[in-house]
This record gives structure tokens, C-alpha cells and sequence, in this order.
């Protein structure tokens, strides 16, 4: 796919025939509301022969406020912690108790979502770089020592241990795009990121691909993840991805779910590797579709799994065995 790298500052074209009013009326939207992305101007492998990149403006999980209490508790994490809503649940709330116009002016008064620089590229050859993420709790960046470890072991596994082999990496759930830029840093070709917030994509994700150099070698999907999932064979085109890397809000998804649509999706193949972050209480099962589990470490509440093909598997044991008898 070979398009201008230029932000596109026009709603984007959808070929729908329906008579949903909800979805109609969500397109008005998008036409009242540009969404300001980037498409890398590089030819890409994936979606090669098709320009098609789809939006959704539906923001939060589609869980409601039980939904999350419950999944706080399975993951460990205590039921009762305030559980944030997006701006139009609350104000449908309000409306609803006949406080429509104090909710409406509590929100107009709220502070506007800033950015700091947290976080930092860890290795390969833009380390050190420091990346923009938003204060607050809105996006929950991978922890530096989990982003880490997993990219040692996911070096050792593919059996390069200095960096990852030029491949296409998918950062589902992207948020500040650290994970993605750490596998264009570390030696991946391409990275392509799955962002649903447009404020995010625009103040944060695409001005830390610029900074890092790395804009060209990006695409940016400004859809759910979910609808991503759905529609992977417009996306995947001549083959699935080399490598995924999974880090969903904790309390808005369920991961048996998400991991069954994965597992089942075009975007995963017979090489393929896949790193999972995962809470506490979390059973996530030893295969992933056709990949394997081949390992999973804890890191305090958190975990991380990654799976990848059997003969990874097989090389990492036959190492252990090595090491052993040495």
C-alpha cells in the first residue's frame, strides 16, 4: 500500500449500505469530526492491492460498569476501585437522574488531557529516546522491565539474540506505540499500530513515530480492536504478521475472548510470535490457534506470555537441556 505520509485531515471513506440509524448517525459524526492519522508512504507486504483503512469513533469496551467489576475482581484487583467512564456514559447518567446540564458543565470545566515523558526507547538504534504518554491513568503503557524482558526473549527465541529479524509487527491496543516502536528499534521492518483514540493518535502516538524517525516505516489503524480482528483480511493482504504484541486495558476485556479471536484471525500464521500482558488470575491457555506457549513470567501483578511456533518451543528446550548437561 503506498499512500502520502501527509496527515490526512478529512473524514475517511466508508462504503456502507444500511439502514442502521446508529451507524448513520455515527458517520455524521466522523463528518463533523476529522480524524487526523498517518499511512506510511513506504510499500508495505501487508494489505498489499488495497488502500482500505477503517474507522470508529465508538469509544470504551461496549462493558458496562458491572461488566468491569467483575472483571477487576477475576484479575485480582479490588471490585469497588473507582472505574473510569467516558465522557458521554456520564453525561446519559446524569441525564438520566435529571442532572443533564451540571454534568455536562462538570465535564466542559474538566482539565485538558495533558502529555509528559515517561517512558524511553530501551535498546536497538533510537535507545534511549524518550517517548510522549498522557498523564493520568487514560493509557496504560507495557512497564519498561516487562517491554524488556520480552523483547530479550523473543530475540533468543527466533534465534537472533543481538536483534529482532526484519519482519512486520502488529501493536494491538497501542496506545502510546512503545511496543511497536521498540520492534522497529530493535531491527522489525514495519509496524503497524491499532489505536482508537483519535486525541492519542494525534498528540501522542504519531508525534513519538516522528520524533523516533520511524513515521515512514509505520501505519496507523485508528479502529477498535475488535473491529480490526473482524476485518483482518483487509488489513493482513499477501500474509499474517511476524510478531503481536497484545496490551488491552486490564478491566476492559475479557482475554479468553480476545485471545479465541486472535487465534482464529488471518493476522496470525505458523511462525508467528505473539506477547501477551496479562493480570493477575488470569488463565491464559498453552496454545494460542496453531502457536504454542513458550513462555510465561511474572512480573508483581503482572504477567507476560508469549507464544510463538512449535519449533521455537522445541529449540528453547533442547537449550535447557544443554545447559544442564554443561
Amino acid at each position: 500500500m503506498a499512500v502520502s505520509s501527509s496527515v490526512i485531515l478529512s473524514p475517511l471513506n466508508f462504503n456502507f449500505i444500511t439502514n442502521n440509524k446508529d451507524i448513520n448517525k455515527n458517520l455524521s459524526f466522523l463528518s463533523a469530526n476529522p480524524l487526523i492519522f498517518n499511512i506510511s508512504s513506504k510499500p508495505t507486504n501487508i494489505n498489499k492491492g488495497s488502500s482500505i483503512v477503517l474507522c470508529s469513533y465508538k469509544s470504551g469496551s461496549g462493558l458496562t460498569a458491572e461488566d468491569k467489576r467483575v472483571l477487576r475482581e477475576r484479575y485480582g484487583f479490588d471490585p469497588n476501585e473507582y472505574i473510569s467512564e467516558t465522557k458521554n456514559e456520564r453525561i446519559k447518567e446524569g441525564k438520566k437522574q435529571g442532572k443533564g446540564k451540571e454534568v455536562v458543565a462538570e465535564e466542559e470545566a474538566k482539565v485538558p488531557r495533558t502529555t509528559h515523558k515517561l517512558l524511553q526507547v530501551l535498546g536497538g538504534k533510537a535507545k534511549r529516546k524518550k517517548l510522549l504518554s498522557p498523564k493520568g491513568m487514560d493509557v496504560r503503557p507495557m512497564m519498561e522491565v516487562v517491554k524488556g524482558a520480552a523483547f530479550d526473549i523473543l530475540q533468543a527465541a527466533d534465534g537472533c539474540p543481538a536483534s529482532l529479524r526484519p519482519g512486520c509487527w502488529l501493536d494491538l491496543y497501542s496506545g502510546t506505540g512503545s511496543v511497536g516502536i521498540e520492534a522497529i528499534s530493535r531491527g522489525c521492518s514495519e509496524a503497524h499500530f491499532v489505536e482508537m483514540d483519535p486525541w492519542v493518535v494525534s498528540n501522542v502516538l504519531r508525534p513519538n513515530l516522528e520524533w523516533t524517525g520511524f513515521l515512514d516505516a509505520s501505519v496507523i489503524h485508528p479502529v477498535r480492536v475488535e473491529t480490526f480482528l473482524e476485518q483482518a483480511d483487509r488489513f493482513v493482504g499477501n500474509g499474517p504478521f511476524d510478531y503481536i504484541s497484545v496490551t488491552p486495558p486490564y478491566t476492559q476485556v475479557d482475554y479468553g475472548m480476545l485471545m479465541s479471536q486472535i487465534s482464529k484471525s488471518p493476522i496470525v500464521g505458523e511462525d508467528t510470535f505473539i506477547v501477551v500482558e496479562y493480570p493477575l488470575r488470569t488463565d491464559m491457555l498453552d496454545s494460542c490457534g496453531c502457536l504454542v506457549k513458550i513462555k510465561d513470567r511474572r512480573f508483581g501483578r503482572t504477567h507476560l506470555a508469549i507464544y510463538g511456533p512449535k519449533w521455537a518451543q522445541k529449540k528453547r528446550k533442547s537449550e535447557k537441556t544443554l545447559q544442564n548437561t554443561t
